[in-house]
């Protein structure tokens, strides 16, 4: 969050000032996270609970479980390289593998009722 300070006159700096003394000692007074979290954990525990029970959500051990997989699932194969198997007859040095998108040049001739199989390579 960026405040222009030039932009702001002396009674909006006041307040602003005010503002954030005000939220500075909330913070101080807060406990830190963890242990707050020790706390509701060993609560839970001593009642026969997990924290998962009782609120539906996933513990710490689920998350950290939960990103390290999904940074594995975001790791995908690596796919040689292809020769094209397209060609654009205007312009030779455009081609096409036939992997992912359609390049442009070859959506407009299919737009113009051509097949694909018309810009085949031949071998």
């Amino acid at each position: 969050m960026a405040i222009d300070l030039n932009d702001l006159s002396a009674r909006e700096l006041d307040s602003l000032i005010t503002q954030a003394k005000q939220r500075k000692t909330t913070l101080k007074k807060r406990k830190p996270i963890a242990a707050v979290r020790k706390k509701l954990e060993t609560q839970a525990q001593a009642e026969g609970y997990s924290i998962a029970e009782l609120f539906g959500g996933r513990t710490a051990k689920t998350v950290t479980a939960t990103r390290k997989t999904a940074k594995k699932a975001t790791k995908r194969r690596k796919l040689g390289k292809v020769a094209p198997k397209y060609r654009n007859p205007a312009n030779r040095t455009e081609t096409w593998t036939g992997r992912g998108k359609q390049p442009r040049w070859l959506a407009a001739q299919v737009k113009k009722g051509k097949k694909v199989e018309d810009f085949l390579i031949k071998k």
